[in-house]
């Protein structure tokens, strides 16, 4: 129900702003549970990293054909839906196989920072001409990255590591090619129908070399993951965008694997090391300066 309005016949500023800053804590909220239920599923040994990818996406998709349907919003072009299906089944299937090898709170970290690497990356290819303080949190980020992938007695696993950092690219790909979407819903509805048959593709070929194992508890983590922290995460987030600059927007994100870690801690029992500490600030500070030097660059 929308917010009784004011004199000036304007929604009160008060109410308006709780209740975007509800939605998006609900939102950062669903997504940091996306790296614990994955997680907590294949290191459980609950289910195989294609099974829980397969379920994880047709329950997305049911959960977000659900929404689009209840808004009357009209489907993206075929030939676009597939390019971003691929896209978002490589996320999906490069996510869990990372998460049978890495803490949450790491794989979230590795996550984030490779989605706005690539996303950075993308618009330097594209001609953008960064600042000095842009370069500077690039160069932070990176530093953060080496420093967390050197080797060393904490340093993550290097195949997690290699895996996650490919679902992170694979995500900036599909977030710059659904940018200027119609409707973000019935976009991701789409792109989430299409990429079932990729993952139930990958699940047969990976059971012929492979056990596939998948208990009640891992289907029910699965369908979390999708429907709940996937489905209704995004709706949740796009609703909470209106009323956030896209600075704030950029920045509030940053909080993300900081709650992912906080939660395997919590909840998986996981440990968190000094190194993972600091390269955590190293990689979401320089992460920040960009995207706060990005913003401030005067307009051509």
């Amino acid at each position: 129900m929308a917010p009784e309005a004011g004199a000036s016949g304007t929604p009160p500023q008060a109410p308006r702003a709780a209740l975007v800053a509800a939605l998006t804590a609900a939102a950062m909220l669903a997504f940091a549970a996306n790296s614990l239920l994955c997680r907590a599923a294949l290191a459980g040994r609950h289910a195989d990293a294609a099974s829980f990818t397969t379920l994880r996406l047709a329950a997305g998709a049911l959960a977000l054909a659900l929404l689009a349907r209840a808004r009357g919003a009209a489907p993206p072009a075929s030939r676009i839906a597939w390019g971003s299906a691929v896209a978002l089944f490589a996320y999906a299937i490069l996510f869990s196989l990372a998460y049978l090898r890495i803490a949450a709170g790491t794989g979230a970290l590795l996550l984030f920072a490779a989605v706005q690497l690539t996303m950075i990356g993308a618009g330097l290819g594209s001609g953008e001409r960064p600042r000095a303080v842009e370069w500077l949190g690039l160069a932070t980020s990176l530093a953060g990255l080496v420093l967390l992938a050197r080797p060393g007695l904490s340093r993550p696993d290097p195949l997690g590591t290699t895996l996650m950092l490919g679902a992170g690219a694979a995500w900036g790909v599909y977030s710059l090619r659904g940018r200027g979407a119609a409707d973000a819903i019935s976009a991701n509805a789409a792109s989430f129908a299409r990429a079932v048959p990729l993952a139930l593709a990958a699940s047969a070929a990976l059971g012929a070399l492979a056990t596939v194992h998948l208990s009640l508890a891992g289907a029910l983590l699965a369908i979390a993951s999708g429907a709940l922290s996937s489905g209704l995460g995004y709706a949740i987030w796009y609703a909470a965008l209106a009323g956030l600059s896209a600075t704030r927007a950029a920045i509030v994100q940053l909080s993300v694997p900081p709650l992912a870690a906080f939660g395997g801690v919590a909840v998986l029992g996981e440990s968190v090391s000094l190194r993972l500490v600091v390269a955590s600030a190293l990689i979401l500070g320089g992460i920040a300066l960009a995207i706060l030097g990005h913003r401030r660059s005067p307009q051509v």
